[in-house]
Formats: structure tokens, C-alpha cells, sequence
């Protein structure tokens, strides 16, 4: 009987107890509270990063003017050049050979026309046969400047400072008039070229000033930025109607000569965005791709709702619809919470949150 009477009190103890700490977790459930915030509305700056494609300011191909075997190469692939400086010699002789046949012919017709002036002068010939040998003194002198011409073109010379590239053909070979012997490359400044999407397009336009150029940076293969700022100068006049985007070209400096023709890299575009609403990236799930938040209504219940986000910066993200500057959304806890479940909170003033994200906006 009174291990009976034992039992049964053990039993009512561990019950009380069971009982005392099943209200307690009630009450300290029933006292969580919540961080609830609003969306701040403020002026800042969107970074977009677009493919782009690098050329030198000027990328040529230097070709033979003349037919002939390619006699001589001064320079080397890769080498820097100076306007002006000899790069390849086609074997001129035959060039030089028609030069001094010309300048005989010129002699010869100086001669005759020097003779026919005196004897027009003494009216022995008649001034017909005067001009007539002016105009065979006339035809041998344009015939001594082709020859010397043609003779010119056996000399290829640089038409710029610039960087020789790969050679087509090498010393000894038999080249026809146009045949490609190799680019040059004017690498001081660079031109880099990149598509914006028409909204983005619009934005921009919108948001610049005409007499202000948008300034961009590069970030180069090796994920660095370059040390020199572009500068947009130049937007293609028509959309391509298969992509949506219109090409823009900026202008970079290039005084070490890093960049070269052929690169690729990504350009960095920033675009002032007026009044965004702005909300925290870690107040945001996803379901199915898309992006919801917990809006708190007016009776403290918690409701999903989908937004669609506009832009995505460090730490945050702009909201192009579902959220009003004047709803509260939950901010931290997201995965303790359900859907309709009333909760207590605290709420945290939006620009103090926004703050503490580290954000630097203008």
C-alpha cells in the first residue's frame, strides 16, 4: 500500500512539473517578438556589368601596293613602331629600271621642247608644234611621277605609332598587289563596346545630364579593374530588333598599353535611380523562382505577398511592385514564422536598417 501511495505521488510531481514548464514555454513563446521594418524610399545608384568587346582606336591592315618578292622585314611581330618607319621592302629593281626609263624620257622631252621653243621663237615652226612638244614634255613628266610612285610603293611604312601583329607572309615570299602582310594597332586610347537593354537604355538617358558624359570602369579578364576611367562618347543610333539592346561605346585611356585590340572584359555602368523603394535582401524568400515577403497587417497577422524586384545591389534590393512604402514586412525570423500566424513585434526604423547593411548609396 505504500509503494502504492509512492507511485502515485511520484507520478503527481513529474506531472506538475511537466504541467510548469509546458506554461512556461507557452508564455516565453506567447512573449517572442518579432523585427518588422518598412521599405525606405531614397535616391541611389544602380552598378549594371554588360559584356563588352575591346578594339584599338585604330586597327588597320597593311597590305602589298606592289607585286614582287617581299626582299626585306625590319621589324618584328609584337614590336612597336613609330609613324613613318620602314617595316617591309618588295625587291625594286624592276621598279628602279622603269624610274630611269622615265627620267630619260623626261630628259628627252625637255630637250625637244627647249629646241622647239627657239625655233618658235625665231618662227621657224609654227606654235602648234610648240605646244605639241610641251604636251610630250608635259606626258613624260606625269610618267617619271608614276615611276617614282610605283617605286615608293615597294616601301611599306607605318601610317601611325602602333604594335605590329602577326605577319601573313615572310622574307623571300612572292606577293601580288593586296595581299594582307599584317595589322597594326594604335593601342594609346581604347574603344570598348558594350549592349544595354532598352530599359536600361532609358534609364539612362532619363537620368543623365546633356552635358555631362556617363563615366564607366572596366573589369578586365583577371577580375581586376582597370586603373583608368572610360568615358561613354558614343551610342549606336538604332536597337537591333533581335536582341533589344543598342550598342554604346566608351573611350578608355590606355597610357601603359595593357589593354590590346581583341580583349573582352565587362563594363561597369552605373545609373542614378530616383526615389527607389528599397528593402533588405535577407527579408525575402523564394518559392518557385520567385521572391515573396511576410507583410504584417493591420490585426499583427502575417501574409505572403509576391514583389518583383527592379534591380539588386549589395545587401538590398529595389522593388518595382507589391510592397508600398507604407507596409511592414518582417525582417528577421522568416523560417520560424507560417503563414496567417499572428505575431508581436518590434518595429525598426527603415533607414536604421538599411544602415547597418553597410550600404553606400547617394
Amino acid at each position: 500500500m505504500k509503494r502504492i501511495l509512492m507511485l502515485i505521488g511520484l507520478c503527481a510531481i513529474v506531472c506538475q512539473t511537466s504541467c510548469t514548464q509546458s506554461k512556461g514555454e507557452e508564455k516565453e513563446e506567447a512573449e517572442t517578438k518579432f523585427l518588422v521594418t518598412s521599405p525606405v524610399v531614397m535616391d541611389t545608384t544602380l552598378t549594371e556589368d554588360y559584356v563588352s568587346q575591346i578594339q584599338s582606336i585604330r586597327h588597320i591592315e597593311l597590305r602589298a601596293m606592289e607585286r614582287g618578292y617581299l626582299q626585306k622585314i625590319f621589324v618584328d611581330e609584337g614590336q612597336s613602331v613609330k609613324e613613318g618607319q620602314l617595316l617591309f621592302k618588295i625587291m625594286p629593281k624592276l621598279y628602279e629600271a622603269e624610274l630611269q626609263k622615265a627620267q630619260a624620257e623626261a630628259s628627252a622631252a625637255q630637250i625637244e621642247y627647249l629646241n622647239t621653243k627657239k625655233l618658235a621663237d625665231s618662227n621657224v615652226v609654227s606654235p602648234n608644234e610648240l605646244a605639241m612638244a610641251k604636251a610630250n614634255l608635259d606626258k613624260a613628266k606625269a610618267e617619271l611621277a608614276l615611276a617614282q610612285v610605283h617605286l615608293q610603293f615597294t616601301e611599306i611604312r607605318a601610317p601611325f605609332d602602333g604594335i605590329i601583329d602577326r605577319f601573313h607572309v615572310r622574307q623571300g615570299s612572292l606577293v601580288d598587289e593586296g595581299d594582307l602582310l599584317t595589322e597594326l594597332s594604335d593601342n594609346s586610347k581604347m574603344w570598348v563596346y558594350y549592349n544595354v537593354p532598352e530599359a536600361k537604355y532609358l534609364d539612362y538617358k532619363t537620368a543623365a545630364k546633356q552635358e555631362e558624359k556617363a563615366r564607366v570602369n572596366l573589369l578586365m579578364a583577371n577580375n581586376k579593374v582597370f586603373d583608368n576611367t572610360g568615358v561613354v562618347e558614343t551610342i549606336e543610333a538604332d536597337f537591333d530588333n533581335e536582341t533589344g539592346n543598342i550598342a554604346f561605346r566608351a573611350t578608355f585611356p590606355n597610357p601603359k598599353g595593357l589593354l590590346r585590340h581583341g580583349e573582352t572584359g565587362n563594363i561597369r555602368m552605373s545609373v542614378p535611380i530616383s526615389n527607389a523603394l528599397i528593402i533588405p535582401q535577407k527579408a525575402t524568400f523564394e518559392v518557385m523562382d520567385k521572391k515573396y515577403v511576410f507583410v504584417v497587417d493591420k490585426n499583427n497577422v502575417l501574409r505572403s505577398r509576391e514583389i518583383s524586384i527592379s534591380a539588386e545591389l549589395p545587401h538590398i534590393y529595389v522593388v518595382q511592385s507589391g510592397l508600398k512604402k507604407d507596409d511592414k514586412f518582417l525582417l528577421e525570423g522568416l523560417r520560424l514564422v507560417r503563414e496567417k500566424e499572428k505575431i508581436q513585434y518590434t518595429f525598426m526604423e527603415p533607414k536604421s536598417v538599411i544602415s547597418d547593411l553597410d550600404l553606400y548609396a547617394e
